[in-house]
C-alpha cells in the first residue's frame, strides 16, 4: 500500500477547500469508526488526512479562503515554496492563468514530488516541461461535491508518474467520491460535464423549487424535495444499469401529469439547452488549452 505523506495545496480556492474538507472528513469517519462511502472498505482511508498533514498557500488578499483553511486547523502560508518543500503530494489548484508563474516559482524545488493538477486546460506536456525532470505529474479533475464526499473525479497519468503515484491519486480521490482513469483527450469534456455539471444541477434544483413555490409550496420544503429528488434519480441511473429513458418511462403514465410536464420540457428545448451547455463549456476548455474544436 502506497503511503500518501503530507498533502499540500498551491492555491486556496473552492476546489482546494472542497478537497481539503473531504480528505479531513474521510479521516474523521475512520477515527470515529463510521462507515465510509457505500461499497468501500473502512481500512482504505485509515489515516488518510488530519489537519497536521495538510498545508496550503493562500493569497494574502483572499481573506475568506485563509479563514476557511485556518478554521480546519490547516497550516497556511502566503508563499508557494514552503508548500512544495514540506509536502509529498502537491495539488496545483490555482487559476489556469496563474499556473505558468507558479510553475516558474517552484521548478527548482519540485524534484521528487508528486503534483496533482486541477488547473483547467493546462496539459501534461506543459506541466512536465515546466517542472523538474524528477517531478511526477498527474492531471485530475474532481468536482465540488467532493466537500460532502460525493465527488466525481478522473485522472490522467503523466509520462513520469508510476503505479504508486496512480494508487495514491486513486486513494485520495476515492476517499471523497468516485474516481476513474481517462485519456487526456477526454479532460475538456469531463470538465464540461462533471466539473461544471454541479452548477447545471443547482440551477435545475432552483427551477424545480421555483415551480413548486409558484404553485403554493413553502420554499424550504421545495428545496428539500427537489434536492432529494435529484439525488435519488442520480442513484437510480448510476446503480440500476437501466437507460435513463427507460427509467423516465417508468415514471410516466399515459395522459398523466409527468407526461404533460415532459411535453413542456421538450417544447422549451430542455434537452438542447442542457447538451448545448456541455458543448459550450467543452469549447471554452479547448480555447483555454489552445486546442482546436
Amino acid at each position: 500500500m502506497s503511503v500518501i505523506g503530507k498533502i499540500g495545496f498551491l492555491g486556496g480556492g473552492n476546489m482546494a477547500k472542497a478537497l481539503a474538507k473531504g480528505f479531513l472528513a474521510a479521516g474523521k469517519l475512520i477515527s470515529n469508526k463510521l462507515l465510509p462511502l457505500e461499497g468501500l472498505k473502512c481500512t482504505r482511508f485509515a489515516g488518510l488526512a488530519k489537519p497536521s498533514t495538510l498545508i496550503a498557500s493562500v493569497h494574502p488578499a483572499d481573506k475568506l479562503s485563509l479563514q476557511s483553511f485556518q478554521s480546519l486547523g490547516v497550516e497556511t502560508v502566503i508563499h508557494n515554496a514552503p508548500v512544495v518543500e514540506k509536502s509529498d503530494v502537491v495539488f496545483i489548484s490555482v487559476k489556469p492563468q496563474v499556473v505558468p508563474s507558479v510553475l516558474s516559482e517552484i521548478e527548482s524545488i519540485s524534484a521528487g514530488k508528486l503534483f496533482l493538477s486541477v488547473a483547467m486546460g493546462i496539459t501534461l506536456p506543459t506541466l512536465e516541461s515546466n517542472l523538474s525532470p524528477q517531478a511526477r505529474v498527474i492531471r485530475v479533475m474532481p468536482n465540488l461535491p467532493a466537500v460532502v464526499r460525493s465527488g466525481c473525479s478522473v485522472f490522467v497519468r503523466g509520462t513520469r508518474a508510476n503505479n504508486s503515484d496512480a494508487e495514491i491519486t486513486q486513494k485520495l480521490l476515492q476517499s471523497v467520491g468516485t474516481c476513474e482513469a481517462v485519456d487526456e483527450s477526454q479532460l475538456d469534456v469531463v470538465t464540461a460535464l462533471s466539473g461544471s455539471g454541479p452548477a447545471y444541477v443547482f440551477v435545475m434544483i432552483e427551477a424545480l423549487a421555483d415551480g413548486a413555490v409558484q404553485m403554493g409550496m413553502p420554499r424550504d420544503l421545495a428545496y428539500r424535495l427537489a434536492s432529494q429528488t435529484v439525488l435519488g434519480a442520480g442513484h437510480m441511473v448510476r446503480d440500476s444499469g437501466l437507460h435513463p429513458g427507460q427509467l423516465k418511462d417508468g415514471v410516466t403514465s399515459p395522459a398523466g401529469s409527468t407526461a404533460a410536464a415532459l411535453r413542456q420540457l421538450e417544447l422549451s428545448g430542455f434537452r438542447a439547452a442542457v447538451s448545448g451547455a456541455v458543448e459550450q463549456a467543452t469549447l471554452r476548455c479547448r480555447q483555454i488549452s489552445g486546442k482546436n474544436a
